[in-house]
């Protein structure tokens, strides 16, 4: 019988590396979303609100910020826009990020319903409805695109 004797030191460094690899295996297996906002109050509700839903939220305040961030970031799953100035803005930001990755699906919180949604933005969500809508609508969003790029593989 042999008898191994480890310091403290290396056991806290084998124990730092094994939940290191724990952590990125997690991280490569979850969905990030770009979660862009210039709101301070409502955007950490909406950032919890996804990361309780299981993703791994990048937030940025600025749509040029979140351009550099789909430059890359790679895969994103989807974009969730928020933004005081109005739905109009919301719009643009959309379309500024469709035109840099159309394959990413964006999601946009407004105070009322979209009645026609631009070709930019794939859903609208109230920000008068629970938050429980977002995470359904995004997660039947993601769903939907894997099917079709299932489908579009054979």
């Amino acid at each position: 019988m042999v008898r191994v004797t480890l310091s403290l030191s290396v056991i806290r460094t084998v124990e730092a590396h094994v939940l290191l690899r724990r952590r990125r295996r997690e991280r490569m297996t979850r969905e990030r979303i770009l979660y862009i906002s210039d709101q301070t109050t409502c955007s950490d509700s909406v950032s919890v609100a996804l990361k309780t839903a299981g993703y791994e939220v990048v937030s940025t305040k600025s749509t040029m910020q979140a351009i550099a961030l789909l430059f890359i970031l790679h895969p994103v799953a989807a974009a969730v826009l928020h933004s005081q100035e109005g739905e109009q803005s919301s719009l643009d930001a959309a379309e500024s990020l469709r035109a840099v990755r159309p394959d990413v699906p964006i999601i946009v919180l407004c105070r009322d319903p979209i009645d026609r949604l631009p070709p930019c933005v794939d859903a609208c969500v109230s920000t008068r409805e629970p938050l429980a809508n977002l995470t359904s609508g995004l997660k039947s969003l993601l769903t939907a695109k894997q099917v079709n790029s299932y489908e579009n593989a054979f």
